[in-house]
């Protein structure tokens, strides 16, 4: 069975890079998300086995979801993107819980990578 995957980008043309990555590589993505409340909601409506997160977006942001979301579910796997490598995030990231971090623009071999890694 194929991995459920929630993407959770700002910008439709990253969350549509992801998905072609993602697709092309066997998972499922099984929903999307604009901005972190989006991401807590759709969430717990669809119980991915993973989610891919931004950092910066608008109403709330992937840490604050991210934190959301790992006090609903401590067994959650997030994998954060930014677009700043800003260490100060990434380690508040990884903080709170996130498995790994991934830096646009995405390179399809990174993030495929830091998937598999969370899955397993």
């Amino acid at each position: 069975m194929a991995n459920k995957i929630l993407i959770v980008d700002d910008a439709a043309f990253m969350r549509m890079m992801i998905k072609d990555i993602l697709s092309k590589n066997g998972y499922e993505v099984v929903g999307e998300a604009a901005d972190g409340a989006q991401a807590v909601e759709k969430y717990k409506e669809l119980n991915p086995d993973l989610v891919t997160m931004d950092i910066t977006m608008p109403e709330k942001d992937g840490i604050a979801a991210l934190k959301e979301i790992k006090a609903m579910d401590g067994a959650a796997k997030i994998i954060m993107c930014s677009a700043m490598g800003q260490q100060s995030m990434v380690i508040d990231a990884i903080q709170a819980g996130a498995k790994d971090f991934i830096v646009k623009p995405f390179q399809a071999d990174r993030v495929l990578e830091a998937i598999s890694k969370a899955l397993s």
